[in-house]
């Protein structure tokens, strides 16, 4: 019997985590839609290269550093790579629900969703080796410790402090890497008027950028489904059938509170902010998506999708500029989900101070060291691309080749 645990545990950490992997698909379509044409193939590069960086970073560094110190405290222990599987005399012990190596997967590619964040939010003027290189730290260093201290059962586990899939150790990190690296790097050229009004840039590929978030919104039941981590009982099996619904209940809020905000305020239902409603819905229910009932979880996706949407226009006023809209779904949201979940998790050991106390430490953490991580970076090799090569394209710059030649071709002064 603990054989057949093990192993359909196993399985459902391994397809959870293959529909996470499944998310890195729908932040390069995402992008890609939001982003100009001339942009295109140098964001989808990033998005592949990334998610490979991320795997073998974590795999190197990330899992080791995360979960290698079970005693606790401030600085985890360092080691390399996963070490050896569970034998059968531990599983038929009972001591070991999943294999080891199911268990990095689904981590790892969490790592990668938390560095996807970053990409959408300094799109269209970055130098594609600075970003890489970026990656390299974030996922083999910055990410990890910060999650030690909630999943690894660190110093924000042992105060109570509950995140249960990632609204602030994954979305809000993420976010928080994305501005540090949007300061230094400054707003696209054009993006703003000479009396600093926000001018619009749309995206290249609307019908892309939808695909993207139903894409991410089918790989989120693996991410908050995922992480209940069993299934092969009746009590973890009916949470996960509840994670999944309220996880979709929330999504669907977000795009219907969107779509009658922009309707009334703008009079045009806004496809992009509809999509980010979405994806916001999602950022929100994260925190705690197994105690609300379908119906609150229904209202925190609503109120997670109006915040998104007045945050793009609060971070446009002040210049910060996210042609996504990441760091106000991922990281505004992010801030919401995790002080929401005591209204619904009623446990004695959660609090609004030890949620807020997360928050701050999670933050400050993030966003401090990839801010030294960006400056250094721009001081040495520069993080921005010329003014020419932002005008020309990044996909000409960095890729030398085109996502849409034919399109191109077809409006160049030679086609005339």
């Amino acid at each position: 019997m603990n054989e057949l645990k093990y192993a359909l545990d196993t399985f459902y950490f391994l397809v959870s985590g293959a529909l996470v992997m499944w998310m890195a698909a729908g932040f390069a379509m995402l992008e890609a839609g939001l982003v100009r044409s001339k942009n295109t193939t140098e964001i989808l590069t990033k998005n592949v290269a990334l998610f490979a960086i991320a795997c073998t970073m974590y795999m190197l560094f990330g899992y080791a550093i995360m979960y290698s110190s079970p005693e606790g405290g401030i600085i985890p222990n360092l080691s390399f790579l996963i070490g050896a599987d569970h034998g059968v005399d531990a599983v038929n012990a009972g001591s070991e629900s999943h294999s080891l190596y199911s268990d990095f997967f689904f981590q790892v590619v969490f790592v990668a969703t938390a560095m996807s964040i970053v990409s959408g939010a300094v799109a269209e003027r970055m130098k594609l080796t600075a970003f890489l290189i970026f990656c390299v730290v974030l996922t083999g260093v910055i990410y990890p410790v910060e999650g030690y201290w909630k999943w690894g059962e660190g110093f924000l586990h042992a105060m109570g402090f509950e995140d249960f899939a990632g609204s602030a150790i994954v979305h809000m990190a993420g976010a928080a890497a994305a501005l540090a690296g949007v300061i230094l790097l400054g707003p696209r050229r054009g993006k703003y008027d000479a009396k600093g009004n926000a001018k619009g840039i749309p995206g290249a590929n609307l019908p892309l950028a939808t695909l993207g978030t139903l894409i991410l919104w089918l790989g989120w039941f693996g991410f908050n489904g995922g992480s209940q981590l069993l299934i092969s009982d009746v009590e973890n099996a009916n949470a996960v059938a509840k994670i999944f619904v309220n996880t979709n209940a929330a999504a669907a809020g977000g795009v219907i509170a969107v779509f009658i905000y922009t309707k009334l305020v703008f009079k045009k239902a806004d496809l992009t902010l509809i999509l980010n409603g979405a994806l916001a819905g999602l950022v929100a229910i994260t925190a705690g998506p197994l105690e609300p009932t379908p119906w609150v979880s229904t209202i925190i996706g609503a109120v997670g999708g109006i915040l998104a949407t007045l945050s793009v226009s609060l971070l446009d006023k002040i210049k910060i500029d996210d042609p996504v809209g990441a760091i106000s779904v991922h990281g505004t949201v992010g801030i919401f989900g995790v002080m929401v979940v005591p209204l619904t998790n009623h446990a004695d050991h959660v609090s609004y101070l030890t949620q807020l106390i997360g928050l701050a430490v999670i933050f400050a953490w993030v966003f401090i060291t990839s801010l030294i991580v960006w400056f250094v970076l721009k001081v040495t090799m520069g993080i921005r691309v010329t003014e020419e090569e932002e005008y020309v394209g990044l996909d000409v710059v960095d890729c030398g080749l085109e996502a849409y030649p034919e399109f191109a071709a077809s409006n160049s002064p030679s086609a005339q």
